[in-house]
């Protein structure tokens, strides 16, 4: 019997609840005055959440620690003086597409996202280095060298002196990793929808830090399963002691509202588990399923005697009334046994199954072979060594996603998540869409992909997408004209604006006129219109309408959200003016004769009033 409280309301535990929610990272272990172990904040930790610098201080407790954690944290929330610009020449199918493909570092790109799409995103799945120092896609070897590493975690003086007397020697290999994917990870975490998912694959490795580092960032109570997955068929001589078959998945929900779907039922699990049709159950493969409980339900009615075809009577607890047991008698739903004398089940046929649970082990979920061989089909060359297969991502998809979900992958690589998102809404008709991110990474001189015409990994996958698009839509059917196969590509550059910090003291005449404006002169209209877009935390996919009107650029955006209206590029500096409604800071409304309907008359238009010049 549960204990009535006695006293008021725990609030420091309904604050720690609180924390938990905002900074899981910052939720720990520790000892109550009795010694048991409670959930406690690290205030160490919580302050440098709050701080714009790094913080110091030293405590004894439980967590994955390395040298420089303090600096990624600080790192995840320090802002960046970057944007997003649009590369039409790049994109498919621009002014139509709901898919994103972004170049440039992830974590600048994370940041950018965090206003347009914050918790948005249903699916996250990521394949990020594994640390071995030989991927093709990623310079991943994290280590750093002995005197930087002993040095830096305080191993020794800067004069050289050990500290310590037993060096991590181990460590320096992974502290550097750790770091480059701890501030991602916090920033992914904020996208994620609150039924959302991440999925990320990893080898033994780096495996077992991954896992401490995704229990801080999402929670242990949001720790899903590690599933194994068998990437290799054959079983080569790869390592001294194991051959290496397969990889794991680490999976983490956002919050206790995420489920994964049921997966259909396997056809081994049928044949194994469902019985042939009969002439007494005709309708597909069937099972007997008990209807006895081992003792009566709360409410009474449960208990009560049946007699079977055979003349015999049974006396049980069941699971359901008398009323609702006639009726599936009377509708042939039960089985009493090869003789009519057994105790009834209900019947259960296969094709009526809503489906089964995943499971930790993926068995035949494509190979890396068969991920190579789609390249090899859409490219006629391997200008991608190491490929996962689009199956694996199309089962993910389908345990973690529904029909217009926001799936993201902030590693794309060979962009497959791309090509499985597009080969999932082909099969189901589904308008789910892509974000993927991908580093302008230089390919190696020597590799395949260098000798076939191209200079950095995200040519290639922005090229994977182009060609699987083509084949899809090839393939599609009926389907064709509603699957949406283009992508707007954007890049992470520098900021728009230009820097006009300089003193009167430091101006001279020549340069007067290149601080006047304060946006760069190489940037254009839509530049400034996509920056506004992750200021003012709109979708970057929104649709866009461009007019000139007495020589001014105005791009209307998702009819009236948003509207902007630029100066002529002969002004030497673009000004531009958000919609309003008392004309405009930058070209006033006597200047730019843009019809003022246009600017106030529309939905949401006047509710945004801002500019820079």
């Amino acid at each position: 019997m549960e204990r009535l409280r006695m006293t008021s309301p725990d609030l420091t535990q309904a604050n720690i609840d609180k924390i938990a929610e905002l900074f899981p990272s910052v939720v720990t272990e520790s000892s109550d005055v009795d010694g048991n172990p409670a959930r406690a904040v690290d205030f160490d930790l919580l302050r440098q959440e709050l701080s714009d610098h790094i913080v110091e201080g030293p405590q004894e407790r439980y967590r994955l620690d390395w040298p420089g954690k303090r600096a990624a944290a600080f790192t995840a929330n320090a802002p960046i003086a970057k944007t997003l610009r649009p590369v039409r020449e790049e994109s498919v199918d621009f002014d139509n597409t709901k898919n994103l493909f972004i170049e440039g570092d992830n974590l600048d790109a994370l940041k950018l996202l965090q206003e347009s799409y914050l918790g948005k995103v249903k699916l996250i799945y990521i394949d990020p280095p594994y640390n071995t120092g030989n991927d093709f896609v990623y310079e991943d070897d994290f280590a750093e060298s002995n005197v930087d590493y002993l040095e830096r975690s305080g191993q020794t003086l800067a004069s050289g002196e050990r500290l310590v007397a037993n060096p991590e020697s181990n460590g320096r290999f992974h502290s550097d990793w750790l770091s480059m994917m701890y501030p991602r990870l916090r920033l992914a975490r904020n996208l994620l929808s609150s039924d959302g998912f991440i999925f990320i694959s990893i080898d033994e490795g780096e495996q077992a830090a991954l896992r401490h580092i995704c229990d801080e960032v999402f929670g242990t109570p949001n720790y899903v399963t590690t599933i194994m997955w068998r990437r290799k068929r054959e079983t080569s001589n790869d390592s001294k002691n194991v051959a290496i078959q397969g990889e794991y998945i680490l999976v983490y929900a956002r919050s206790a509202e995420g489920a994964l779907a049921l997966e259909p039922l396997a056809e081994d699990y049928v044949a194994a588990s469902y019985r042939d049709p009969t002439s007494e159950f005709p309708e597909g493969r069937w099972r007997g399923v008990p209807i006895t409980v081992s003792k009566g339900l709360k409410g009474g009615g449960y208990d009560y005697s049946v007699v079977t075809p055979s003349g015999d009577e049974i006396s049980r607890t069941w699971a359901y009334p008398r009323e609702s047991f006639e009726r599936l008698a009377s509708s042939g739903r039960l089985y009493w046994g090869a003789n009519g004398a057994g105790v009834p089940q209900r019947v259960m046929y296969a094709h009526e199954s809503q489906g089964q649970p995943t499971t930790n082990y993926w068995d035949a979920t494509g190979s890396n072979k068969e991920g190579k061989k789609v390249i090899l089909d859409l490219f006629g060359e391997a200008v991608f060594d190491t490929v996962k297969p689009v199956s694996l991502l199309q089962r993910i998809i389908g345990l973690a996603s529904v029909k217009d979900s926001i799936v993201m992958d902030f590693f794309a690589g060979s962009a497959t998540t791309a090509h499985a998102v597009l080969a999932a809404n082909a099969i189901d008709g589904g308008t789910r869409r892509f974000i993927v991110v991908q580093l302008d990474e230089v390919v190696s001189q020597d590799s395949t992909a260098a000798q076939n015409g191209y200079g950095v990994v995200s040519e290639i996958s922005r090229e994977r997408i182009r060609r699987a698009g083509v084949k899809l839509k090839s393939d599609a059917g009926v389907l064709q004209d509603r699957i949406d196969v283009g992508f707007r590509a954007l890049r992470v550059d520098t900021t728009n604006l230009a820097d006009t910090s300089i003193t009167a003291d430091e101006l001279v005449q020549t340069a007067l006129l290149d601080v006047v404006g304060s946006v760069k002169p190489d940037r254009t209209g839509e530049d400034l219109l996509f920056q506004v877009l992750l200021d003012w935390g709109l979708e970057l996919t929104m649709p866009i309408k461009k007019e000139t009107i007495d020589g001014f650029e105005v791009y209307d955006v998702e009819e009236g959200t948003l509207i902007l209206c630029t100066r002529p590029r002969e002004a030497r500096s673009l000004s531009l003016s958000l919609s309003g409604c008392r004309g405009h800071r930058g070209a006033s409304a006597a200047s730019c004769r843009v019809p003022r309907r246009r600017l106030c008359g529309r939905r949401g238009a006047h509710q945004r009033r801002a500019g820079v010049q």
